[in-house]
């Protein structure tokens, strides 16, 4: 066994349960990402302990313990905070022993081992097999797991092939330990990789969102997401995504669509932008290899944000992300194409925008426009232009957006009109809101009333007719005022 004294700094709890485990006879190690972490100076995210205890024997002297599983995993609740973050459950699993993985995720029978030599020999990958004596102060390498540390290497813990059909979801952990730490994966593993990843259909959608997730928020996701393209693994993300692979744009865009998607993103994770709008900047033009055309010597791409809407919708929800993240992704994908050229865009237009977003997406979108610009190869600001219209958004976030902020509501319109209610309430409130969007100093009780009592002398088909199209134009956009600057600025 390869010892090594080392030093670490070690939260005051992980070191009492360990103590405590040791006061009872039972060897126990620090195990896994943590030691990695520790050994990169990086603070650990996690803290887990595998100790020779069977869970009953853990139980017994961590009485404050839980145990819910059947993997032997019992946890331990903490109450310190660290600068990081909550260490919040320590995760004590005993030494283990593991048989065959028939589906592919699963021992189908879990012992428990003897030995620390037993329970790495299970483990993924050597930067992983690492275990550290808190007591003793020794570090564990059974595996060199130092070594690759130094080399920047991320290898399987034996046999390449054994260790995925064992756990089908590694492949993904690969790519996601190295978008984290921005390290390579050895070529056998890879190799590996390429042959076995049919095994993913065994995984669930939710696992595999999950690493998704880490990958998107490390700071080098365009790592994992290009291997993932060349090994394979994309399309268990989506296979919407591998159809913009090679796939030429415009003249504006100086790369493919998948690689403006990455650029996109890159930029997004350099700002330090928040998961939705990271997911939106990769999401954004998905669309675009099923609307492209040929229009004289260029491509377009007309209605790709609607269309990528409804498959950024599709593909988050069959990944099971939460409805609100699924709703504000689709939202920025719906609405990345607005238009910002300050010298021709109107307030009216500003306010629809901010209307179909809302004001809490609004900034997020501006985001995602920056990042979707950003991807093609421009430069990276237009600082008097990003000035410009962040003051016309700020100007119109003072105005009415909806009908519920118009001074007068569908109460009025009932009492003004001496009527119950009925579709009429909603056609006289969408015209009023489709006249204020344009002029917000209509907003008055004195000049909607008196609207309210002109459009009550409507017959019922006009109202309906006039009602309809204020409901269209407020939440679309202004067809031809985007129409003539699309066309002025040849872009779609």
């Amino acid at each position: 066994m390869a010892n090594k004294k080392l030093k670490f700094e070690i939260p005051e709890e992980v070191k009492e349960i360990s103590r405590t485990l040791s006061a009872g006879g039972f060897e126990n190690f620090l195990v896994g990402g943590c030691v990695r972490d520790l050994l990169l100076d990086r603070v650990p995210k996690d803290w887990d302990i595998t100790t020779i205890a069977t869970p009953e024997k853990i139980q017994k002297i961590l009485p404050d313990s839980f145990y819910e599983n059947e993997f032997g995993t019992v946890g331990v609740k903490t109450r310190s905070v660290s600068e990081k973050g909550n260490l919040d459950v320590v995760e004590i699993t005993p030494y283990r022993l593991e048989s065959e993985y028939s589906d592919a995720r699963h021992p189908d029978k879990v012992t428990w081992g003897k030995t620390i030599k037993e329970d790495l020999a299970r483990r993924d990958f050597t930067i992983n097999a690492l275990a550290y004596n808190i007591e003793k102060e020794e570090l564990v390498d059974l595996f060199e797991g130092q070594s690759d540390l130094k080399k920047k290497l991320i290898r399987t813990v034996g046999e390449p092939e054994e260790r995925l059909k064992e756990d089908a979801l590694r492949m993904f952990r690969a790519l996601r330990i190295a978008s984290e730490l921005n390290f390579a994966i050895e070529h056998e593993t890879q190799l590996a990789i390429e042959d076995n990843v049919d095994l993913l259909e065994k995984i669930s959608r939710e696992r595999i969102r999950d690493e998704f997730v880490k990958i998107i928020m490390s700071d080098s996701p365009v790592i994992a997401l290009e291997l993932s393209a060349r090994l394979g693994l994309l399309k268990y993300i989506s296979p919407e995504f591998e159809k913009g692979i090679g796939v030429e744009q415009n003249k504006a865009h100086a790369y493919t669509v998948w690689e403006h998607l990455l650029r996109s993103l890159d930029h997004a994770v350099k700002k330090n932008f928040p998961l939705h709008v990271r997911l939106a900047a990769l999401f954004h033009d998905i669309a675009k290899p099923h609307t492209r055309a040929r229009k004289k010597d260029d491509w377009t791409f007309y209605g790709h944000e609607v269309v990528g809407a409804k498959l950024a919708r599709k593909i988050l929800e069959n990944l099971r992300f939460s409805k609100e993240t699924v709703e504000k992704v689709t939202k920025l994908v719906r609405w990345h194409m607005f238009f910002s050229e300050t010298e021709t865009i109107s307030l009216s237009a500003v306010r629809r925008i901010v209307r179909n977003v809302g004001p809490d997406l609004i900034w997020d979108l501006m985001n995602v426009r920056t990042a979707d610009r950003v991807g093609t190869g421009r430069p990276k600001e237009v600082p008097y232009r990003l000035r410009k219209y962040k003051s016309m958004v700020e100007e119109v976030l003072r105005d009415p957006i909806s009908v519920k902020q118009l001074v007068v509501d569908g109460e009025d319109v009932m009492n003004l009109t001496s009527t119950s209610g009925g579709p009429h309430v909603g056609f006289i409130l969408e015209i009023l809101l489709s006249e204020v969007l344009v002029d917000p100093k209509l907003n008055t009780k004195k000049y909607l009333e008196k609207r309210v009592k002109e459009l009550s002398q409507l017959d019922e088909k006009e109202l309906a007719k006039q009602g309809r199209e204020a409901r269209s134009k407020n939440e679309g956009e202004e067809e031809k005022e985007i129409s003539k600057i699309r066309e002025e600025y040849k872009v779609q």
